[in-house]
């Protein structure tokens, strides 16, 4: 990107002396690539002669666009650090689609076990929630990783859910696709809340940036989301780096203690376990502490949570049982429950208040609007 190219809004703008103290700061290597930014600078043009475009920032021959301007860098596209080590975002170049780019060990799993659940036959599958593969790249300066292509997603809770129906729906989601995964014989391992994502277009209809997430795709402007009871998501299993796979006959054995959520009373590096109830256990523990923990009135959710957290695996539920359990629960919730807002543990006593005159009247509009359609 080039200063010549470069057209931002009047605020973006600084004054002459402070322009020439962020370019002696630039020189000084205030807003140099870092280490793990030079690791994706150097696969710049293979990428790109793959299809993929990473940012301008990455480019080998990049100059940062502020200087000669007077332009603040904050509001320069370039100037903002990839936040991961091992992922970057880039730009599908046949038709502009974000998508991430995560550079992974061949001696792991993670490629065959994404390959196997994006083929075309479990693609068709509406019980899916594992991200696509879309592409996978030999590394050209390593021949021991790889490189998985995937659509871009963010935090399923960035924005935060708003609402008991959008809890109901996540579960729904996580469990349809824990199903799916057990009924191929994979067990997840580590579905912990960092690797569920969401894909949030329909939340941001003139997309965002992949790194400030809350913000316009050039890093300018602050944008705010839709909302997600009127414009849903969908949920993804991420990082099946942990993952295992059973085929035919196999015994589901493992042993290993490695994963984010570290309260499964199983986990082992020396004793054998099943990794099929440790998803049970993973997954609801993420509905207790995400849910359950957090907000009032989501105390019915302690039927699915309380059997999926027993201490011993073997008295856990399936994942199909899991989902039987759970629908027997939504389906004792009333439309307006599910349109009920969530409300904090930490909130205050004048805060509910006035949240929740907020909440009514919104109720109220939306029953008049269904009563004029």
């Amino acid at each position: 990107m080039s200063s010549g190219t470069l057209h931002l809004p009047s605020f973006a703008t600084c004054s002459a002396e402070q322009a020439a103290k962020y370019e002696e700061d630039t020189y000084q290597g205030r807003w140099s690539l870092l280490s793990y930014e030079v690791f994706w600078q150097e696969r710049y043009v293979f990428l790109k002669n793959h299809g993929y475009q990473l940012r301008p920032r990455f480019a080998p021959d990049w100059t940062p666009s502020w200087i000669g301007t007077h332009y603040n860098p904050f509001f320069c596209e370039d100037s903002i650090y990839s936040m991961k080590h091992i992922i970057v975002d880039a730009t599908r170049i046949s038709d502009g689609a974000r998508v991430t780019i995560k550079t992974v060990s061949r001696a792991s799993d993670e490629i065959a076990i994404g390959r196997f659940l994006s083929s075309n036959d479990l693609l068709q599958d509406p019980r899916n929630h594992c991200v696509p593969v879309i592409d996978v790249l030999d590394d050209p300066h390593d021949y021991s990783k790889g490189m998985i292509v995937m659509p871009f997603l963010r935090p399923f809770d960035n924005p935060p859910l708003r609402t008991i129906g959008e809890v109901v729906d996540f579960i729904s989601q996580t469990l349809q696709g824990l199903c799916f995964i057990h009924a191929h014989g994979v067990a997840h391992r580590d579905c912990a809340a960092a690797n569920i994502m969401m894909d949030a277009r329909s939340l941001f209809p003139q997309g965002h940036h992949p790194v400030r997430l809350n913000y316009s795709p050039d890093g300018v402007h602050e944008i705010s989301a839709l909302n997600r009871q009127d414009y849903p998501v969908k949920y993804y299993f991420i990082d099946f780096g942990l993952s295992s796979r059973f085929e035919g006959g196999d015994v589901p054995l493992v042993v290993g203690t490695k994963g984010r959520d570290k309260e499964p009373p199983e986990l082992s590096d020396s004793v054998p376990y099943n990794p099929f109830p440790l998803d049970i256990f993973i997954l609801g523990n993420l509905y207790l502490h995400e849910f359950v923990q957090k907000y009032h009135g989501l105390d019915f959710l302690n039927a699915l949570t309380v059997p999926m957290l027993q201490h011993d695996p073997n008295h856990r539920p399936s994942a199909q049982a899991c989902y039987a359990i759970f629908q027997g629960i939504q389906a004792s919730l009333t439309e307006s429950t599910l349109r009920w807002r969530l409300r904090s543990r930490q909130e205050s006593a004048p805060e509910r208040v006035v949240y929740d005159t907020v909440a009514v009247a919104r109720e109220g509009i939306y029953r008049i609007k269904h009563m004029i359609v």
